[in-house]
């Protein structure tokens, strides 16, 4: 009996079997768990398990539950802790655990997505690309007492994220409590991770003299938009190369200097555009260590166009995940779920890579919708756990991702693509000027409809 049912669900909606074998896989028990042993200073495991509380946080970020106290209620029998306790453990989560959480998991799916193909053409060949960007959370509720008697937005911190734009994962993040703190304080740890052959692509508000200097003793390349502040001497006038779609592309050399180091023959690369930013700017100028002989100024001008697939993840996960949580004021807690989102979004990724390895990757990167496909998972999910109850997804968490990789690709041969790409929109109409009648303030739509009926 249970075989047939977990084979319909497999034939009519095999996008949603995809994520939970994903979920069960990668966010496995014993995995969350000593993630939590490895990298939890203060906090520890007394009745609550962090792997039951990462499989009950997973429902609220990817929508299934409308909010935590929904999905504990349902998880309670299971939890067999109360709703207190949760929120204790919620709010004690420490930055390393949420951290690491993303960082083990992307590797995973990195692996995984290896296994399965589908990959397109690098970015630029021979450089792992690596975009920062900072988020800063949205402001809370004041539901904690100490919040109460303000009427300002309370900030629950904010982070620095790292995408691979190659794979489309968030790789790392670098969370920090206090919502006022520059993201600049946080450069120390990330320039930790930086390895040496890599190309990272920020904007203006990560050039600073010691970032850049801190990317080049790692024996990495950087491609930042330029910060007005950056102190810095011209080596050559800037002279005309080229074109690209947006404007007209300006190359020139300059040195930089920081605590007597010095950096020469830094590109500066400046767009001058056709059109100003809604910001009003008519100018964008970029530095890179990127040589000439690998990368042309009209090429760094269109690769730090790539630094806007960053905006396009937070943008999924505010579309799409319940990465803020309004009820969640506490830091600590609101970061976890930030990060758990990520995860979220990561999955969704491998899920994209696996319908390109089968239906085509042209097809999936320039058709495929991520609000279909949410919404496909969203309203399919809480009926199939019933229908086929937590236990029988074990086996999932045993799999290798060798074994994973072929359940997954046979899935996704199963699906109806047809169901999830975008509505292609019709070239927009100038609309006509309303008809304003200040003795009317509204109109019979039934009488304009028999109107328009009688007009040849």
């Amino acid at each position: 009996m249970l075989e047939a049912i977990f084979d319909r669900f497999v034939q009519k909606t095999p996008i949603t079997i995809m994520v939970r074998g994903l979920m069960e896989r990668i966010l496995s028990h014993e995995q969350m768990d000593t993630i939590f042993e490895k990298n939890a200073q203060s906090q520890y495991t007394r009745e609550l398990l962090f792997s039951s509380l990462v499989d009950m946080m997973s429902l609220v970020v990817c929508g299934i539950y409308p909010s935590v106290n929904a999905a504990y209620r349902h998880k309670a029998t299971e939890l067999n802790v109360s709703r207190t306790a949760v929120y204790q453990k919620l709010s004690g989560i420490e930055l390393a655990v949420s951290a690491a959480v993303l960082r083990e998991t992307s590797a995973e799916m990195a692996t995984l997505m290896e296994l399965i193909g589908g990959v397109p053409h690098p970015i630029l060949s021979g450089y792992p690309i690596r975009i920062l960007d900072g988020n800063c959370l949205a402001p809370t509720d004041h539901r904690l007492k100490v919040l109460r008697p303000y009427a300002a937005a309370a900030l629950p911190g904010k982070s620095l994220v790292v995408l691979d734009p190659d794979l489309r994962l968030a790789i790392n993040v670098f969370p920090c409590l206090d919502g006022y703190t520059s993201e600049r304080a946080l450069f120390e740890q990330v320039l930790q991770t930086v390895k040496s052959g890599e190309l990272w692509i920020a904007d203006r508000n990560m050039c600073t003299q010691g970032f850049l200097f801190g990317l080049h003793q790692a024996s990495a390349h950087f491609l930042v938009r330029e910060h007005k502040t950056l102190p810095q001497k011209a080596l050559t006038p800037l002279s005309e190369v080229g074109q690209v779609e947006t404007g007209t592309v300006f190359e020139q050399t300059i040195s930089l200097t920081y605590r007597g180091e010095y950096l020469e023959k830094i590109r500066r690369v400046v767009l001058h555009l056709h059109k100003p930013t809604r910001d009003g700017e008519s100018e964008i100028a970029i530095l890179t260590s990127l040589p000439t002989e690998v990368v042309s100024a009209v090429k760094v001008a269109e690769l730090y166009r790539k630094r806007w697939n960053i905006e396009t993840l937070f943008q999924i996960l505010e579309n799409n995940f319940a990465d803020e949580i309004p009820s969640l004021g506490h830091p600590k807690a609101a970061l976890f779920c930030f990060c758990l989102a990520l995860v979220a979004y990561n999955i969704l990724a491998v899920v994209r890579r696996t319908l390109g390895s089968v239906h085509g990757v042209g097809k999936i990167e320039s058709s495929l919708s991520e609000f279909y496909l949410v919404d496909e998972i969203q309203g399919t999910y809480r009926g199939m756990m019933i229908a086929i109850e937590p236990v029988h997804w074990r086996s999932f968490e045993f799999l290798s991702l060798p074994q994973l990789s072929l359940l997954l690709l046979d899935l996704a041969g199963r699906v109806n693509l047809k169901s999830f790409l975008k509505q292609p929109r019709s070239q927009k109409q100038k609309k006509p000027d309303l008809i304003v009648d200040r003795r009317h303030n509204h109109v019979s739509t039934a009488r304009l409809l028999a109107q328009a009926q009688q007009t040849p």
